[in-house]
This record gives C-alpha cells, sequence and structure tokens, in this order.
C-alpha cells in the first residue's frame, strides 16, 4: 500500500521533516537487516485518537532488542511519549505507526555491537491491509512453498527486519499466483501463520489457533481476538494444526495489527465460505474495541 507522506518523523529524540529523515547508505542495518520493529494503529476513537495497546507494543520492541543484544537509549514509557508526540505532530486521526530500532553507521560486518542504536518513530494514514472487501467477504490464500522459518534457526518472538524477508518470499510467491495472502507451515508440516499474520479456524463452535511453538509470532492482535472470544463465551484452543485442518474449517481468518481481523473464504481452492458468525461476532466486536465503543476493553486504548 502506497505511503501517505505528513510532516514530521521522530528520531532519536527530535521532530525531523519527513523528506530529512535519512540515513548513511552504510547503516549497518540496512546491510544486514538486524533491526526489530512494531506495528502499530491508531484508531479515531469516540474520546479522540486512541493507539490500540501502545504501552504492550512498546515493550515487545524492547524485548526483541533485547533478543539482538540492542542497547535501546529509550525506555518504554519514553517511546510512548514520543509516539503520541509524533501523532500530535501530525494531526493524525487514524492511521499507522511503524517504530523502527537500528543499529546505525559505525564499522561494517558481522558484529554490529559497536554501532549505535537508533530509534526512529513515523506515523501515516493506512487503510485496510488486506482491502476493504477482504474485510467484508474474506480473501483467497496459498500455502507458501515456503517454510516458516525454524524456531532453533529464527527466534519467531524477535519481530525483526531481517526475519521478514522469509514473509517477502511467500508473498510474492502467492501474489504472483492470483491469492492475496499466504499461509506458512513450519519445517515439520505444522500450520505457523501467515506471512504478517496469526491464523484461526473455527470447527464446531472452536476456535482455534496454532500455539506460539509453532514458529508463530507472540501477537497482541491474536492475544486480544483470544481475550474477546473467551468473553464471549467461546471455547478458545492452543493446538498444532496441519493442512487438512484448513480445508476443513468451518470458518478461517487472520488477525493482525496490519490485517486487523480478515476473514478467509478459501484455501488451496478448497472453499470455506463467506465470514461466519464467529468470525463476525468476533470483527465486529475486535472493530468496536479499537475504537473506545466497549467498557471491558478501555485499557487498550491510549489516547493521544
Amino acid at each position: 500500500m502506497p505511503i501517505d507522506k505528513t510532516d514530521k518523523i521522530w528520531m532519536d529524540g527530535k521532530l525531523v521533516a519527513w523528506d530529512e529523515a535519512n540515513v548513511h547508505v552504510l547503516t549497518h542495518t540496512l546491510h544486514y537487516g538486524a533491526g526489530v520493529f512494531e506495528g502499530i494503529r491508531a484508531y479515531k476513537a469516540k474520546n479522540g485518537t486512541a493507539v490500540f495497546r501502545l504501552t504492550d507494543h512498546m515493550r515487545r520492541l524492547l524485548r526483541s532488542a533485547k533478543i539482538l543484544m540492542m542497547d535501546v537509549p529509550f525506555s518504554v514509557d519514553q517511546l510512548v511519549e514520543a509516539t503520541k508526540e509524533t501523532i500530535r505532530a501530525n494531526n493524525l486521526e487514524a492511521g499507522y505507526i511503524r517504530p523502527l530500532v537500528y543499529f546505525g553507521y559505525g564499522e561494517m560486518g558481522l558484529n554490529p555491537l559497536n554501532n549505535p542504536v537508533q530509534v526512529s518513530i513515523a506515523v501515516w494514514p493506512w487503510g485496510t491491509y488486506l482491502g476493504d472487501e477482504g474485510v467484508l467477504h474474506g480473501i483467497r490464500v496459498k500455502v507458501s512453498s515456503w517454510d516458516r522459518i525454524d524456531a532453533n534457526a529464527y527466534p519467531p518472538q524477535m519481530k525483526s527486519t531481517g526475519g521478514y524477508l522469509n514473509s517477502i518470499l511467500a508473498k510474492l510467491e502467492i501474489l504472483k499466483a492470483g491469492y492475496e495472502e499466504a499461509l506458512f507451515l513450519t519445517p515439520n508440516g505444522y500450520i505457523a501463520e501467515g506471512p504478517g499474520e496469526s491464523f484461526f479456524i473455527v470447527r464446531d463452535g472452536v476456535l482455534i489457533t496454532p500455539p506460539t511453538s509453532s514458529a508463530g509470532l507472540d501477537s497482541i492482535t491474536r492475544e486480544s481476538v483470544m481475550t474477546i472470544a473467551r468473553d464471549l463465551g467461546y471455547e478458545v484452543r492452543e493446538q498444532d494444526l496441519v493442512r487438512s485442518d484448513a480445508y476443513l474449517a468451518d470458518e478461517a481468518f487472520f488477525t493482525g495489527t496490519a490485517a486487523e481481523l480478515t476473514p478467509i473464504r478459501e484455501i488451496d481452492d478448497r472453499l470455506i465460505g463467506e465470514p461466519g458468525p464467529i468470525t463476525k461476532k468476533l470483527q465486529e466486536t475486535f472493530f468496536a474495541a479499537t475504537k473506545g465503543e466497549v467498557e471491558t476493553y478501555r485499557e487498550w486504548n491510549e489516547y493521544v
């Protein structure tokens, strides 16, 4: 999706003009992918602009940095306030937020630790990632021929820039084949997740999602939807799934900051159908929660 330019980007404690938010061509992370990031959404809520689970996202950002041994020079509270400052500076009512922690210019080679750790936060308006039609009627999904990276080769709980090359390869493959999103399997054949989303099925009224031990991200949106589902009285299970489980699902959907809650109507040309009643109810409640309309989840809305 195209980026709609805004006015300011926060870089290392200062707001700079969008067109001046630059890095050196020899920035270490640009060459080796040793950086970590978050995807966060701000919504136009009842009482103003609300960022969905902002503090939780910044905590996860610093957890990712810890795995990569990055000494981030800002605390969670400072990053939360920086995000709000950036949203205010750009008069953004709703949109996407991209914090990035990266090793800057200094030394080249596989040891990044002598390079400065730098942080940026950009915000811009952003619509539905998998399309408005996808949110309403579901998307076509294909199992990728690329495996999700094994958890002992790449820690799935580290949301790193380089790790998403795996996702890009899957995305390119399925787009060329005429589908809208991919589904990853682990090297041992279990369903992991999408390129940037968690995966759910509904079977006999039960909501099922692969465990994070199946090389999936410990997703904040995933956890939010599981909480909503339990509160609505649905049984929720984390269990290993194989490809045929997806084919035989009564309902299926993806969750994630970008995808939000997007139904799946078809997997590998096996028809699942239009969004079912459980998917619709979860989708309705999730979107209401992001806009501050559900008192139970008001703590998830961090107002600017």
